[in-house]
C-alpha cells in the first residue's frame, strides 16, 4: 500500500508545498532562492514560533500517512535565533505522539503523548559513548551560533518511539516547522542515505551491502569540485548509532562520515530492501503519485 513512497519520498515536491493547497503557512514564511544551495528554500522567521510556521498537512484532521522509517530534514537554523520543530507521529495503538526539538528546550521532557528534545550545536567531547558533562552541555545550549550550517538531520522515528515510550511506530501524521529556520526539503525513506558519497563511490565501496545509499540527487546539497560534503555541511543522526544509551538531546555526535566509519558488522538484507537500493541508483526524480489523505 505504501509503494508510492519507495525508495524515498520527496515530501515538499509530492505535496506541492509551493501551491499551499496541502500545506499551511502562518506569519513570516517566504520562498526564496538560496545562493549556496542554488535552489528554492523556505524561510520561516519571527520572534514567536507558535505564530510563524509552515505546516503539513493543511489541517490537523488530515494525515500525511508517511510510513518511511527515517525522516530527513534539510535545514539551516538562523544565526543568533531559536527554532522549534514539531512532528506528530502515530503509533500502532492509534496514539498520536508529538516529537518536538528546539534550542528553547533546556532539558529532555517526556509524557505519554509528548517528547521534547533540546537541540544542541556542536559535539561535546566524548559524546559518542559518554554522557555530556554539565559544563559542556551548558556551552552547547542556546540560540544558533553565527556559523550555523546547512544540516541534514536524520530521525529514526520507530527507534525514538521504542526507546523513549516503548511503543511501535505506525506513520508520520504531520510536521510543523516553526521559526527561525531556512528549510530546503523533507524526505522519508526506509533507507539510510549518506550525503557524503557519490553514486560512483557507493558502487565502488559496495555500500548497498550495508543498507546504505547515496543521497538522491534532488535532495542533495551541492558540493563544489574538490570539496567534501562533510567539510561544508552538518550530518546529524538521531538516535545516534554506537551510543550505549539513548541521548536526551539532539546534537552532532560523530564527525566521521557514515560511509567510512568503523568496520561494520555483516548485514543481511531482504530482497525488498535490495530492490529499493537498486531503485535509488536508477531514479533521480520519482513520479509524484496522487494519493488520498490517510485518516
Amino acid at each position: 500500500p505504501a509503494a508510492w513512497q519507495r525508495p524515498y519520498l520527496n515530501v515538499f515536491k509530492h505535496f506541492r508545498v509551493e501551491e499551499w493547497k496541502c500545506s499551511a503557512r502562518e506569519g513570516d514564511v517566504a520562498a526564496l532562492t538560496d545562493a549556496k544551495l542554488k535552489g528554492t528554500v523556505y524561510r520561516i522567521r519571527g520572534s514567536v514560533p507558535a505564530s510563524n510556521y509552515l505546516q503539513l498537512p493543511r489541517t490537523g484532521t488530515q494525515s500525511l500517512g508517511l510510513v518511511g522509517r527515517y525522516l530527513y530534514l534539510l535545514f539551516r537554523p538562523m544565526p543568533h535565533k531559536h527554532f522549534l520543530v514539531h512532528l506528530d507521529v502515530a503509533t500502532e495503538d492509534n496514539r498520536v505522539v508529538r516529537v518536538s526539538f528546539s534550542t528553547l528546550f533546556k532539558e529532555f521532557k517526556s509524557t505519554a503523548t509528548w517528547l521534547q528534545f533540546p537541540f544542541l550545536f556542536g559535539a561535546a567531547e566524548g559524546s559518542v559513548c559518554d554522557s555530556v558533562t554539565r559544563k559542556a552541555r551548558r556551552d552547547l545550549l542556546g540560540a544558533a551560533p553565527a556559523d550555523a550550517r546547512w544540516t541534514c538531520l536524520v530521525l529514526d522515528l520507530p527507534s525514538i518511539l521504542s526507546l523513549y515510550l516503548s511503543c511501535q511506530y505506525s506513520h508520520l501524521k504531520g510536521v510543523k516547522l516553526c521559526s527561525n529556520l531556512l528549510v530546503k526539503n523533507l524526505c522519508t525513506s526506509d533507507l539510510v542515505f549518506d550525503p557524503g558519497v557519490t553514486f560512483s563511490q557507493a558502487r565502488r565501496a559496495d555500500l548497498a551491502c550495508r543498507g546504505v545509499a547515496p543521497m538522491p540527487r534532488e535532495m542533495a546539497f551541492p558540493v563544489p569540485r574538490g570539496e567534501r560534503w562533510h567539510d561544508l555541511y552538518d550530518y546529524i543522526r538521531f538516535p545516534s548509532e554506537g551510543s550505549k544509551l539513548p541521548y536526551d538531546s539532539i546534537q552532532k555526535s560523530c564527525p566521521v562520515p557514515l560511509a567510512v566509519s568503523e568496520e561494520p558488522q555483516p548485514v543481511t538484507l531482504t530482497k525488498a530492501v535490495r530492490d529499493r537500493l537498486s531503485l535509488v541508483h536508477q531514479i533521480t526524480s520519482p513520479k509524484a503519485v496522487s494519493s488520498p489523505w490517510r485518516r
